[in-house]
């Protein structure tokens, strides 16, 4: 069951929060239908707030609403998953190219104490924690860019490829832990102000990640 939402700050915006962690970590099972009245009353909200957030999720191809029936969690194959991949590619690669120019002593203090935290939640085998750290490494230096729909755009592949990351599952420890290691030399080309090979290192830690899921799936 879920938490009950607290009513303070933006309903919808809770509510929407709630259930993508809900989804993103797995608690809710790939076309697990979400009927309205159920997680309303499992949230301790109404209706509308539901409601938007289940539009603002739809959007985000984590769930999919089909009028007249529930809504239900996203499924993700192996091939829909590599395309999400080969679109985060694209334009992170792209957006590091962009941001890497620009790159700030405070900025680097920031990723630095998000790789530190990702170690912490390895070396404690909180795994959801380290996802969403990754998450959040990858969402600052998008958050860099002066292109919001590119930023909102790599926001959202990032959900949905963290969901697609669960089928990794039994292999977790390992791939996270090679995944926290290139963002470590993300940073380390970043501090050296050095464009071309932040990019590449950018372009290496998402195609090893590609080449994991590969590996993993068979």
């Amino acid at each position: 069951m879920m938490k009950k939402i607290e009513q303070s700050g933006t309903l919808s915006d809770k509510v929407y929060e709630a259930i993508k962690q809900e989804i993103v970590h797995g608690n809710l099972e790939d076309n697990e239908a979400l009927p309205e009245e159920r997680l309303a009353k499992s949230l301790g909200v109404s209706r509308t707030p539901l409601r938007e957030a289940l539009r603002r999720l739809a959007d985000e191809g984590l769930i999919t609403e089909k009028r007249g029936s529930p809504a239900r969690v996203s499924s993700f194959s192996k091939e829909k998953s590599l395309e999400y991949m080969e679109l985060r590619v694209l334009l992170e690669v792209y957006n590091m190219e962009k941001v890497a120019p620009v790159i700030n002593d405070d900025v680097l203090q920031k990723l630095a104490k998000n790789v530190e935290e990702q170690l912490i939640t390895l070396k404690q085998k909180k795994y959801h924690e380290f996802m969403d750290l990754d998450r959040d490494f990858h969402l600052l230096l998008a958050s860099l860019n002066d292109n919001k729909e590119i930023e909102n755009s790599i926001r959202r592949l990032n959900t949905v490829t963290n969901r697609a990351f669960l089928l990794l599952s039994k292999t977790l420890p390992q791939s996270a832990m090679d995944a926290y290691e290139e963002h470590v030399d993300i940073i380390k080309a970043l501090k050296k102000r050095d464009v071309s090979l932040s990019t590449k290192m950018m372009s290496d830690h998402l195609n090893n990640i590609i080449e994991r899921f590969l590996l993993y799936m068979g």
